[in-house]
Formats: structure tokens, C-alpha cells, sequence
């Protein structure tokens, strides 16, 4: 399953900073440590900001870093 742009939502917002909620449904949630996974919505996500994200498989929460051109997720 690729990422899905509807899943994607904002928890809070304040100073630059966001906190977001992935729901992953199926998806294993090692996937989303891809450097790709979450391209689709660089323009959105800044580095520093948090996603947490939950689906079938359980729930994990990362902060978003940048390596080269691509967005990661780093799990905490």
C-alpha cells in the first residue's frame, strides 16, 4: 500500500512546528521509515515536525528529518 494523502491529518500547529496523525490502515509501519514513503507530501512536512502514526499492525511515532532531497521519519 503507498502512502495515502487523505490519511494524513494535523493535531496541532503552533510556531512552525506540527504534529501529525497518519492513519496507516494495512500498512506494515516499517514502510513508512522509507525515504520516499511520505514525498508526496514534502510541501506539507517540514523537518523537526512529529508524526504519529496507527493502523492495523500498531502505532509508532517519529520526528520528520531530511536526508538529501528526501523526508524521513525517525521512529522515537
Amino acid at each position: 500500500m503507498a502512502f495515502n494523502l487523505r490519511n494524513l491529518s494535523v493535531l496541532a500547529y503552533a510556531n512552525g512546528f506540527t504534529l501529525w496523525h497518519y492513519r496507516a490502515g494495512e500498512e506494515q509501519l516499517a514502510a513508512l521509515d522509507g525515504e520516499t514513503y511520505f514525498a508526496e507530501a514534502g510541501d506539507l512536512i517540514a523537518p523537526g515536525d512529529i508524526i504519529m502514526a496507527s493502523g492495523s499492525h500498531g502505532a509508532r511515532m517519529g520526528a520528520v528529518s531530511r536526508r538529501g532531497a528526501h523526508l524521513v521519519l525517525n521512529a522515537m
